[in-house]
């Protein structure tokens, strides 16, 4: 029987998904995406979440309801920590907890823990104790662990050459054609914030696509190699506690410092914790380097997008008359 995995697309899809895909399919197991978000789908996520969590929690909730008559198991992992270094934020962690005991459907949920903080090996633990829950032989564990690691590896490759979030995952998940990365235009922006706000059409009221329609490159900070990041720590008094958060106001230094780009924008969802520090962070390194316009964008499932795309046109418009193009 090739049992049917389900896994929401959102939060760690955005970073995780090839290699998941990677792995469950080497598994012989059938992949199973909630696709993409909409309005019916975050507001089942409303009506069952509670009410004080943030927006990306909400949406997530109505990805794992939408999968609920169509999947075997709900891949909800507790990821912890990927990188030895940080954590992800709370939700992350208590998620698998949130589903199997605060929604109304009752699918078997694989809630296997991703933690590597004390040893590296522990990845290859959380990927095998998968493999043994199906009963897969060994050698096809082996097998699938290291596809999934070489689909990491592809998409943080096709993200440092300048390539889009969406377009590598539908390249490495769906085999579809590479765009071109983003061309020079007489305005690049970096958008920063983290990949399941920015890179959520729904959520972000589609903001690359429009910014695109603009005439604005995009650069965000997946964009920005490994190497790149770490030579901003000694700036920061320590390091951030949560990843995505460690993630983007690094990026946020790099470009204020580098200023190869003309504007940063940060893209904030409206009760998110961690963001409330990066975000006063970012405000207070724009006034170090006020020749790089910061503005901060906050959404909740209240925004409208018409105010979104006011402001996004006024802050491209002050930008370009700052330029002068």
């Amino acid at each position: 029987m090739q049992y049917k995995i389900g896994i929401p697309a959102s939060l760690m899809y955005f970073t995780q998904y090839p290699a998941w895909h990677a792995f469950f399919s080497e598994l012989g197991l059938q992949v199973v995406t909630s696709g993409a978000t909409t309005k019916k789908l975050l507001d089942q996520g409303v009506r069952e979440a509670l009410a004080d969590a943030c927006l990306p929690v909400k949406v997530y909730i109505g990805h794992v309801l939408s999968l609920k008559d169509r999947v075997d198991y709900l891949f909800v992992p507790r990821i912890v920590c990927l990188n030895r270094r940080t954590i992800y934020c709370p939700k992350f962690l208590g998620m698998p907890d949130m589903v199997k005991h605060g929604l109304s459907c009752q699918l078997p949920v694989l809630d296997t823990w991703f933690d590597v903080r004390e040893r590296s090996t522990n990845l290859w633990n959380a990927y095998r104790s998968i493999g043994q829950f199906f009963r897969k032989p060994f050698g096809q564990i082996v097998r699938a662990y290291w596809q999934a690691r070489r689909a990491d590896k592809a998409l943080s490759r096709l993200l440092h050459s300048g390539h889009m979030l969406p377009a590598a995952l539908a390249h490495l998940t769906q085999g579809k054609p590479l765009p071109d990365p983003p061309a020079e235009g007489n305005l690049t922006l970096a958008v920063l914030g983290y990949p399941y706000l920015v890179h959520d059409p729904f959520i972000s009221f589609e903001l690359p696509g429009k910014l695109r329609r603009l005439g604005v490159r995009m650069l965000t900070m997946e964009n920005v190699p490994e190497n790149y990041l770490r030579q901003q720590e000694h700036l920061l008094d320590k390091t951030m506690f949560w990843t995505f958060s460690d993630w983007a106001i690094k990026a946020a230094l790099y470009f204020f410092r580098q200023q190869k780009v003309d504007g940063i924008i940060h893209l904030t969802a409206f009760g998110c914790g961690p963001d409330s520090m990066v975000d006063k962070l970012m405000e207070l390194t724009a006034h170090d380097y006020p020749q790089v316009p910061f503005m901060s964008l906050t959404i909740d499932e209240h925004s409208g997008e018409a105010g979104v795309m006011t402001r996004l046109e006024a802050f491209v418009d002050m930008v370009r008359r700052k330029k002068g193009v």
